[in-house]
């Protein structure tokens, strides 16, 4: 009962307040619209609260985190670590999906802030347009963020890398900050029940720039995939 209590607390608090954080995006972008990064750092900032003191969840990261133009890859458990990157990192670029810039309101606001898109039916035309504009965030010293499993994976299991991110490593030429995450144990996907506990993000060894494709796969898929265990 307290879980379910706490889920529509949390669910109620954070649309209702992210929709005001649209609107102040919104005015934002028409008077100053260089002060959009604040905005989205504070929704994400309101986020972590509600996810502390709602669903009574923890926070705790094992490992330390490379400020400037890192390539990080991260595991894809639920929609939290989505949002709390911007808390995590300094105002990083992060690798969406091109059908989250059509949503009214939101879309254009992400684009401002600096999200980038990407078609996942495009091929080589997305590996080229991602490369220039990670390009264009990387001289601004900010880091880029993907999600190489295209998707979001249930907690413990470890699917293979998505064919594009060998492409993106070979074309950027970073070094890649490998991130493991267990959100999904305590928020599941396409869950309404939202447990309390600790999600951990563990940050792997930085992997090079320049690896063959399969050496770079294996300690990246290995890396992200460091916190599996069972439920």
């Amino acid at each position: 009962m307290l879980t379910a209590l706490r889920s529509l607390a949390f669910m109620l608090a954070f649309y209702v307040g992210s929709l005001l954080f649209v609107l102040a995006a919104m005015a934002v972008n028409l008077a100053v619209p260089q002060s959009i990064p604040a905005v989205a750092t504070g929704w994400s900032r309101f986020h972590r609260l509600c996810v502390r003191w709602l669903l009574g969840q923890r926070i705790r990261v094992e490992g330390d985190l490379p400020k400037g133009p890192y390539l990080y890859i991260l595991k894809h458990e639920s929609m939290f670590e989505t949002i709390d990157l911007l808390c995590l990192l300094d105002r990083p670029a992060i690798a969406a999906k091109r059908e989250l810039f059509d949503i009214p309101l939101w879309g254009g606001i992400a684009r401002r802030y600096g999200l980038i898109p990407i078609e996942r039916t495009a091929g080589a035309t997305a590996l080229r347009a991602l490369r220039t504009a990670a390009k264009a965030t990387t001289a601004q010293g900010r880091a880029v963020c993907l999600f190489p499993e295209g998707t979001r994976v249930p907690h413990g299991e470890s699917p293979p890398l998505r064919s594009g991110f060998a492409g993106i490593y070979s074309l950027l030429k970073l070094p890649v900050v490998p991130i493991a995450i267990d959100s999904g144990r305590v928020s599941p996907r396409g869950k309404f029940l939202k447990r309390a506990g600790t999600i951990t993000y563990k940050v792997g060894e930085i992997v090079p720039p320049g690896l063959d494709r399969d050496e770079a796969e294996a300690r990246v898929h290995a890396a992200i995939n460091a916190l599996n265990r069972s439920v």
